[in-house]
Formats: C-alpha cells, sequence, structure tokens
C-alpha cells in the first residue's frame, strides 16, 4: 500500500456526501489517501484499528478465518463504501480482514478524528447506526442462508444479490469480478462445489459466462433456487 499524493474529491465516500459542508475542510487536512494493489491487504483480522477507511475507487473483500486454511468472505464493498467499522468499539481490534479485489484507493481517516466526527455531525452518526443496523440484518440472514439453504440456492442467491449491489456491464455480465474460489468463500462451501454448480447452470441456461464474468440469462431460475 502506497501513498497517493492526489486525493479524494470530498464529495464521493459515505463520510464526505453525509457530513455538514462546514466539517469538509477539517476531513481534507486529516485524511491520508493510499493506492492499494489487486491481492493486498488493508487491514488484517486481530489487528490493533488505528482508524477507518472509505473507498475511494475499487473493490474490496471483507473476510474472516472460518478454519486454518478456509475463509467466509461476509462482505463485498465498492467504490464510495465504509471499511474497518467492525473494528469500533471497546475491544479494539479489527475482527475481520480486507483485501483488494483490484487496483483500488481508499482514504483513511485516524481514530480519534472519527470519533471527533461521529460527535460533530448527528446526521452522519444516525446514518452511520442505520449502516449498521442494516449490516446486522444482513448478517443474520447470511448465517440463516449458510445454515438452512442447499448450497445451489446460496449461489443462486449470490449471483442474484452481486447483480443487485454492483450492476451489470456492456455484456450484461455482473459488474464485479470474483475468482470461483471468492465466490466460494462467499456462500459457504468449497472450489470443487461452486464449480461445478456454475457449470450446471451455464449446461441448463441459467447463466452465461465471458470468462471470470457471469451473466444471468434465468432470473426465474435462480429465484427458484434461492427460494427452496
Amino acid at each position: 500500500m502506497k501513498r497517493n499524493k492526489n486525493g479524494c474529491d470530498l464529495a464521493s465516500c459515505f463520510l464526505c456526501q453525509v457530513c455538514t459542508k462546514e466539517w469538509l475542510p477539517a476531513i481534507d487536512a486529516h485524511r491520508q489517501t493510499f493506492q492499494v494493489s489487486k491481492g493486498e491487504r488493508l487491514f488484517e483480522e486481530g489487528s490493533e484499528v488505528t482508524g477507518i477507511y472509505f473507498i475511494y475507487t475499487g473493490t474490496f473483500k471483507v473476510h474472516k478465518k472460518w478454519t486454518e486454511d478456509k475463509e467466509l468472505i461476509v462482505r463485498l464493498a465498492k467504490s464510495g463504501a465504509i471499511l474497518g467499522h467492525r473494528g469500533l468499539g471497546k475491544d479494539v481490534y479489527y475482527p475481520v480482514s480486507a483485501t483488494a479485489l483490484e487496483t483500488s484507493q481508499v482514504c483513511f481517516i485516524d481514530l480519534a478524528f472519527f470519533q471527533a466526527t461521529l460527535k460533530v455531525n448527528h446526521d452522519f452518526l444516525y446514518q452511520l447506526m442505520m449502516f449498521f443496523a442494516g449490516e446486522l440484518k444482513e448478517s443474520e440472514k447470511r448465517m440463516r442462508n449458510l445454515a438452512h439453504m442447499p448450497v445451489k440456492g446460496r449461489v443462486a442467491n449470490a449471483l442474484l444479490s452481486l447483480r443487485e449491489k454492483f450492476g451489470t456491464d456492456e455484456n450484461g455480465c455482473i459488474d464485479i469480478t470474483l475468482s470461483r474460489q471468492d465466490l466460494a468463500s462467499y456462500t459457504g462451501t468449497t472450489y470443487e462445489t461452486v464449480f461445478r454448480i456454475i457449470n450446471e447452470m451455464v449446461q441448463e441456461g441459467s447463466v452465461k459466462l465471458y470468462g471470470k464474468d457471469i451473466c444471468i440469462e434465468n432470473e426465474e431460475k435462480l429465484n427458484q433456487y434461492a427460494s427452496e
């Protein structure tokens, strides 16, 4: 991760959009901007929280150790999103890791200034609270799906959710490129199982592949799998 002199536009991320305009000069004075290479860790599970990150450009996976050699992706984040907030609270250690899925730019706000921002910007505090509530609901739903939904349903549900969150590209494919291993980690299964299920979906015409990218061809069929 290297320092980037070209800061963000003070308008795109969650923090800058919600804070008062009068607070933007303070953010500009305290922020640090970094470029993160594809595959590089932004922060590591178990490391001490020193601040909060906001994605200016790029995408990240937020993941947690599942077993000794496996991980579970708990969230995928895109431009404008907040990272590192799960480390807030009395236990100031990151409970998850964050890794760039492509070359990305992030803004870093140190913990003391972030806490001061919360005290001064009531709208931001409210929006952050609502974000936490929504993320908690989503986490509970994913845990339920991991426990009760068949693997094919989890893969179908993941594809539908990813398209809703990231949109589609010029080919009509989900506008995020995930490796099959990352898709397996996101759905709580193995690489081999995801590979087999995606091939089955291709053969039946539910999805189409453009390299690593996935296009949904039959939304009704995927919804059927996700509701089983």
